[in-house]
């Protein structure tokens, strides 16, 4: 899902709702760069990409666990089919008036929106969501992500035993 739709704080839910352990791609990148915002306004999109699908390229040496990637992940040629291969996709789909207040509070050091407010930032936020849900649509399984995030976990918890059954 986009940036801010709840990635990180669902997944670390669902993690401990399924006894597994949690991965934030966007914290092992950090590990190896240093703080995002920097270095993407330092090395440029493509550099953080290319870093991104490194690290994803690792994942099927990972534990069985609940991966949260960045919003762009799954749109870089190649990482769709890695995630494909490593588990269960999950899209939270957020719907834009929700989403945007979420991105007004805490996106300014999103580096895709960094320096962005008003039309301008809801502009982009448009045109990322439009160009990336094409993308997300491909998931095993699109969950809306409004309410609580203990009741979005509990959405995709769910639909795991569905799929498990």
């Amino acid at each position: 899902g986009m940036m801010c739709c709840g990635k990180s704080t669902v997944g670390r839910l669902l993690a401990t709702r399924l006894g597994l352990p949690f991965i934030d791609l966007d914290r092992m990148i950090e590990d190896r760069v240093g703080p995002l915002l920097p270095f993407v306004q330092r090395e440029g999109e493509e550099a953080f990409r290319a870093v991104e699908s490194e690290v994803l390229a690792e994942a099927d040496s990972w534990p069985r666990s609940v991966i949260a990637t960045g919003g762009g992940t799954p749109t870089v040629p190649g990482n769709l089919e890695i995630m494909r291969k490593s588990g269960t996709l999950i899209w939270l789909d957020v719907p834009m008036h929700a989403l945007m207040p979420r991105i007004e509070r805490a996106g300014g050091d999103r580096p895709l929106l960094f320096g962005l407010r008003g039309d301008a930032l809801l502009e982009r936020v448009r045109e990322l969501l439009e160009a990336r849900s094409r993308v997300y649509a491909l998931a095993t399984f699109r969950i809306p992500g409004d309410g609580t995030p203990d009741e979005v976990a509990a959405r995709i918890a769910h639909a795991l035993d569905d799929q498990r059954k």
